[in-house]
């Protein structure tokens, strides 16, 4: 019988093993990050709408009445979390995030 060198079963076993117990740690660790990933993301957006109702005063003179008059040259993005949640101006001038189904 001729010495060949290679992994045994069990060797290999351990290994995928390890990997799976690895993986188990891993993959919650990064929905957390995802959720906190996409909050911080909303958060943002606000104060940038925020800062840009001001801008749209400065340069009109007057408040904006609604998002869709800050999208013209002063935002992009009107939502956020994939388009769960979408900016809302109210009457006063004030901006706040709203699920996008209207609740």
């Amino acid at each position: 019988m001729r010495n060949e060198k290679g992994f045994t079963l069990i060797e290999m076993l351990i290994v995928l093993l390890v990997i799976s117990v690895l993986m188990i740690l891993v993959v919650p660790n990064l929905a957390d990050k995802n959720d906190r990933v996409q909050t911080q993301g909303c958060d943002a957006l606000l104060k940038l709408a925020e800062s840009q109702v001001q801008t749209y005063k400065i340069d009109n003179g007057t408040a904006p009445t609604s998002i869709a008059q800050l999208q013209d040259g002063y935002l992009t993005e009107t939502t956020c979390q994939g388009g769960k949640r979408s900016l809302v101006l109210s009457p006063g001038g004030e901006v706040s995030l709203t699920n996008a189904s209207g609740s």
